[in-house]
């Protein structure tokens, strides 16, 4: 399948329009921002607002990067207009593929499989219980549809291998998203509902939830552009 374009979502390492939470400390590479609610919703943060004399974003011990919301100065609340509306379109297009080329792989449970590119269709919610692999190289994309929840279970790596990138992996999910304590995941996260990191979890990819996130001592990274990365986030040899 052809890729699934971010537009100006693609600015932002997390995207929500509800909150995003984090229990001390977690590390965030990247922009967050929420919208249409206002910044009292990102909480945890200890947000400094706002850095400079503008009052457009607020910086954060925990991000490397800066944080916005609807109810900050202009030309924020209409940047996260299209941001927002760009992250919707972004779901329906990748909820919106069709003639998959695996359907129903494992009934859900795709835990210890090695993923080739292509189109992943689930009527269901996916497990992974064990580790997955993602097989490709820079170019191919993965989308993985599914109706239910995704959940990771603790410790569980998904990996990256012969060149795969985690930009080019998009995991499109009608219900919620949980990736339990000290997992890794890699790709960009599409949720209809809320996305929830456990302690000691991380990501190399983007967050975009059409409810919250909630982060505890999570670790997450915008993915690279250039190199496959491996679970934990080091470069392939």
């Amino acid at each position: 399948p052809g890729g699934v374009d971010l537009g100006d979502a693609g600015n932002y390492a997390i995207r929500t329009k509800t909150g995003i939470s984090t229990v001390p400390s977690s590390a965030i590479t990247g922009n967050i921002a929420v919208s249409p609610i206002g910044g009292a919703a990102m909480t945890g943060f200890s947000l400094t607002k706002v850095e400079d004399s503008s009052g457009e974003f607020a910086t954060s011990p925990q991000v490397t990067g800066q944080l916005f919301a609807a109810d900050y100065a202009s030309p924020t609340p209409d940047t996260l207009i299209a941001a927002v509306l760009h992250m919707q379109a972004a779901y329906t297009d990748a909820a919106g593929r069709t003639n998959p080329d695996f359907e129903e792989l494992g009934a859900g449970l795709i835990g210890g499989l090695l993923l080739t590119p292509g189109l992943y269709s689930f009527n269901t919610n996916v497990h992974l219980s064990s580790d997955v692999t993602f097989a490709g190289s820079a170019t191919d994309v993965f989308i993985i549809q599914m109706s239910g929840d995704l959940v990771q279970d603790a410790n569980i790596k998904v990996i990256l291998s012969g060149g795969a990138l985690a930009k080019n992996i998009f995991w499109q999910v009608g219900g919620s998203v949980t990736v339990m304590a000290g997992a890794h995941m890699e790709g960009i996260i599409l949720a209809k509902t809320h996305v929830t990191f456990i302690t000691g979890s991380s990501l190399n990819g983007r967050v975009f939830s059409q409810t919250y996130c909630a982060l505890q001592m999570a670790t997450i990274v915008e993915p690279s552009t250039t190199a496959g990365l491996l679970a934990g986030g080091q470069p392939e040899t």
